[in-house]
């Protein structure tokens, strides 16, 4: 028996492995799988607290400007003037044309301005920030007849918003 054994693992060619189906498959998947993947780029903006009170006050001539981001609308101020302009929240977005324009306004008054303070309410959506954030950033012009990207206040502190008005004089009404 041992014979047979033997001749039977010798005589038997071990053969070729036949790999043209997996060959087949790679030369698929391969480029499928790179033109489905997503490419993505992370960018990091880098954001401040705002000034405690415990902290040097600046002079009383300087500008600090302030956006507080409301659920009705956006509200741009000086921290020590008060409020410079008030732009309504309309037709379930915010107006970010009207928002940047009066931002180049401000821009060109006081052009070696760099921060700003956006202040927030609890409850708005995260897209909204972001948006106000880009709108405070960078505003495009027309110069020359071409479209060209401005640097607006690239220097963003972010808090939270104090109480509206209204808010005040209800939580004032129920004590």
């Amino acid at each position: 028996m041992r014979r047979r054994w033997r001749r039977r693992a010798s005589s038997s060619d071990p053969g070729d492995i036949n790999i043209t189906a997996f060959m087949n498959l790679m030369v698929i998947l391969v480029p499928f799988l790179l033109i489905t993947a997503v490419f993505s780029r992370i960018t990091i903006l880098e954001l401040n607290l705002p000034a405690g009170q415990a902290g040097a006050e600046p002079p009383p001539e300087s500008f600090e400007l302030e956006l507080v981001l409301r659920k009705d609308g956006i509200e741009v101020g000086d921290r020590r003037g008060g409020l410079i302009k008030r732009i309504t929240h309309q037709d379930g977005s915010y107006d970010y044309a009207q928002l940047s324009e009066l931002l180049q306004q401000i821009k060109s008054r006081y052009p070696d301005k760099q921060d700003v303070t956006l202040l927030l309410e609890p409850d708005i959506a995260y897209d909204s920030l972001v948006q106000t954030m880009d709108a405070v950033r960078i505003a495009d012009t027309v110069v020359a007849g071409n479209l060209v990207k401005v640097e607006l206040f690239p220097q963003i502190s972010v808090g939270d918003a104090p109480l509206a008005d209204d808010k005040i004089a209800s939580a004032g009404g129920a004590r």
